[in-house]
């Protein structure tokens, strides 16, 4: 059976509806677990410290550790979720939906980039504190490093086309973006650590798991700037961006609610 053709009208059509059908899936799990939030006695959060100095500098002396606040972990989840459901339906509204099938016939998606520069931040946030980054500095730092190699993508989008083989924007966002799993790593694998306590199994899973799917956005782009099979199509990869976006968001979720907050109900 021959495959059918389309035109490039009636895919953005098409990635109109998988726009919607996205952002309901993404919908239906924020509420989800929203629901589950409520259920809960005792909310899982993970603390935001900063240590500050307890004498003059050099002096070894132990630091103040202060809690500046609780970081909600399902609030988290929840937050991500939703975020990446209203970008969804935004851009397939009435209002913005020329405005994206424009940006896509010209081979860009600036809303993708925005709200991948959140969303994806937020994950990275998580991440950290699941295995034991508890400094305001640290995750702050995660964060914003995080958010700065989604806006290279961006910039990869803006200043280049598929297929002129320029990556300078790609090459400086794989740089930052590589520091925060740096950091994750260091603190995973605990150089210097006397304690014997070892990360749960779901920690292992969320690692490694959003590791391998961060890095398929890389590739992805990569394939579309290397005009490599399927990928020539700009659509083509917006497509799959969809795709790898549901699929990642989903996994921390399930993994996160699964390894911390349903053991809470117990």
């Amino acid at each position: 059976m021959a495959r059918k053709n389309y035109t490039t009208d009636q895919k953005i059509s098409r990635l109109r509806v998988y726009n919607i059908v996205a952002g309901s899936l993404h919908l239906v799990q924020a509420l989800g677990f929203a629901y589950v939030l409520t259920l809960l006695s005792t909310q899982v959060t993970f603390p935001v410290t900063a240590d500050y100095l307890s004498g003059p500098p050099g002096v070894p002396l132990p630091p103040e550790r202060v809690t500046l606040f609780d970081v909600n972990v399902g609030i988290g989840v929840v937050s991500f979720l939703a975020l990446s459901a209203v970008f969804h339906f935004l851009i397939s509204s009435p209002k913005f939906f020329p405005r994206y099938a424009a940006g896509l016939r010209a081979d860009r998606n600036y809303f993708r980039w925005v709200e991948y520069s959140l969303s994806s931040s937020i994950m990275i946030w998580l991440i950290a504190q699941i295995t034991g980054i508890t400094d305001i500095a640290a995750l702050f730092s995660i964060f914003a490093a995080n958010a700065a190699m989604i806006m290279f993508g961006a910039l990869q989008e803006k200043y280049e086309t598929p297929g002129n083989g320029k990556f300078l924007p790609f090459i400086f966002g794989s740089m930052v973006g590589v520091v925060p799993w740096i950091v994750i790593l260091i603190y995973f694998i605990g150089p210097g650590s006397t304690s014997e306590a070892e990360p749960p199994a779901f920690v292992y899973g969320i690692i490694i798991s959003l590791f391998l799917f961060f890095n398929t956005f890389a590739v992805n782009q990569v394939l579309q700037y290397r005009q490599i099979g399927g990928w020539r199509d700009y659509l083509r990869g917006e497509r799959a961006y969809i795709t790898l976006s549901l699929v990642a968001k989903t996994a921390l979720a399930w993994q996160v609610f699964s390894g911390a907050i349903i053991p809470a109900l117990t």
